[in-house]
């Protein structure tokens, strides 16, 4: 049913990454990327993602990583580890890191992500907030009991052009009072990642990785 925050306030925010390694993030960009080309670009929106999440209010902040901490992670986080198991538990698994008030899960494929869409989350009366994705997935979940989240997320079928209807129709059916966050599109493909930068500021990491890209003939 709605009504099922037990406070409100600004979210804990989550961030489920991948440690940039070549070969291991963002193979869809190869080609015509190489694998250490790929690598740069995961790691510069991952960059950008984790300095939007510095800058947005929030009641704790914490990166749930597959991989090992570089270089790239500035201060201001705690690191817990991905659990093993498909997306949906290692998502599900991800909120159990969080108290009792609200929390927002986002990726690290959507370096245009700003502040200001996370800004109501948790103080804008809401159960839940949904970011779709323009491939049919999502790139932000919320919800206002976290405890809630392996029987809200486990067992949606990830990866597939349903993923992001299949997940908030999971959230409507529990009662939850969705908010709708912006569509946005995650960097998957040399194509998303062109139309992507369009959407970025010119002063984001993700953006001059892609420009130095193009500078070198790529």
């Amino acid at each position: 049913m709605s009504g099922l925050h037990l406070s409100t306030g600004p979210a804990t925010l989550l961030v489920l990454a991948k440690e940039p390694v070549p070969g291991r993030v963002k193979t869809r960009l190869t080609p015509p990327y190489t694998p250490q080309e790929a690598a740069a670009l995961a790691e510069a929106a991952l960059t950008d993602t984790l300095h939007t999440v510095l800058s947005a209010p929030a009641r704790r902040r914490i990166l749930v990583l597959d991989g090992a901490p570089g270089p790239w992670l500035p201060p201001g986080f705690d690191i817990v580890l991905q659990e093993p198991g498909g997306l949906d538990e290692r998502i599900a698994a991800a909120f159990s890191h969080c108290d009792r008030g609200p929390a927002l899960l986002v990726g690290m494929d959507t370096p245009q992500m700003t502040a200001d869409l996370l800004t109501g989350v948790g103080r804008d009366g809401h159960d839940a907030w949904f970011g779709p994705a323009a491939d049919g997935g999502f790139w932000a979940l919320g919800l206002a009991a976290p405890s809630g989240a392996a029987t809200l997320v486990q067992g949606v079928p990830m990866s597939a052009d349903n993923t992001g209807e299949v997940q908030r129709r999971r959230l409507v059916e529990a009662g939850l009072n969705v908010c709708d966050l912006p569509m946005l599109r995650d960097v998957d493909t040399a194509a998303d990642a062109a139309a992507v930068a369009t959407c970025c500021p010119s002063s984001s990491r993700f953006v001059a990785t892609l420009n130095s890209l193009a500078e070198a003939g790529r």
